[in-house]
């Protein structure tokens, strides 16, 4: 990683489909060289959780995904005993007449054997690893003090079993669909980056580039609409305007449905693929004679 450049990394995530621009590229550089987690902010769809994949993909390395929810706490992230597999243990040696050290017993329960890491712990034992923390807004303030231990140091402390501790720290990548603020003291030990939607030519790269199956027509009067329907306000202003990911989607339907390029009928039959709410789909039904004239 030592002689990537920024233009490298761009390289490197455009041949596995992640077109990033210029300040995304560096800031991934930044986030490789000063072994910083990266902290990816942006609307739903804009590819911040693809660009974790591209990342281990580019890198060639293995992806461990911890997918935050309200509610997660730090065994949940970190490890479990296999209960089954001890209790199984403890009947062997009940059989065999092994229990007689019941202080012996006892350490064995606690084997690396019976150890079911989570994905912080697996991402810290496969280090050089990429640890992707989706969308840790969904995450209570513990969770969060939690995460802000084990990025400060690449270490956890087991009780029964020892200290874990990473001979490489991992990528680590958070996300965040800033449903709610994050601490400063996490902010702080990140690399921060705002992923906006791509403007009109680069979202028509993406397509190409992500579905090089789609008519490059298809291509461009999709991303045409997507774009319109993203700037809309007010009566016409969608619930959830579509990300990067349901621009995808749509193209792709649209493609397997034969078209070539977008027509009223088509359009209208695959709005699943673009829109999530009953309210948007009634918008933008309304709206697609005049965006596609």
């Amino acid at each position: 990683m030592e002689s990537l450049t920024p233009e490298m990394i761009a390289d490197r995530l455009a041949a596995t489909g992640y077109l990033a621009d210029p300040e995304l590229a560096t800031v991934t550089f930044l986030g490789l060289r000063m072994q910083r987690p990266l902290l990816l902010e942006g609307e739903p769809g804009t590819g911040k959780t693809a660009l974790a994949e591209a990342v281990a993909e580019a890198l060639d390395l293995p992806l461990v995904r911890l997918q935050c929810y309200e509610g997660i706490d730090a065994t949940q992230a970190l490890y479990d005993w296999d209960f089954a597999r001890q209790i199984l243990h403890l009947r062997a040696l009940e059989a065999t007449g092994g229990a007689a050290e019941v202080e012996e017993a006892e350490k064995s329960l606690y084997d690396e054997r019976f150890l079911l890491a989570r994905p912080v712990l697996a991402a810290l034992r496969q280090s050089p690893s990429v640890l992707l923390v989706d969308e840790v807004d969904r995450a209570d303030d513990e969770f969060e003090a939690f995460l802000l231990e084990v990025l400060s140091t690449y270490r956890v402390t087991i009780p029964e079993f020892g200290t874990v501790a990473a001979t490489v720290p991992p990528i680590v990548v958070l996300t965040s669909n800033r449903t709610r603020e994050l601490h400063d003291a996490l902010k702080r030990r990140c690399l921060y980056h705002w992923i906006d939607h791509p403007g009109l030519e680069r979202e028509i790269e993406i397509v190409r580039s992500r579905a090089p199956e789609v008519a490059d027509e298809l291509a461009r009067q999709v991303v045409t609409v997507v774009q319109q329907l993203r700037s809309a306000e007010g009566a016409s202003a969608l619930l959830k305007p579509p990300g990067v990911a349901e621009t995808l989607d749509w193209a792709r339907a649209l493609h397997h449905l034969g078209s070539v390029e977008m027509d009223l009928e088509s359009a209208a039959a695959t709005l699943g693929a673009l829109v999530k709410h009953r309210e948007d789909a009634d918008r933008v039904r309304v709206a697609l004679d005049r965006l596609l004239a």
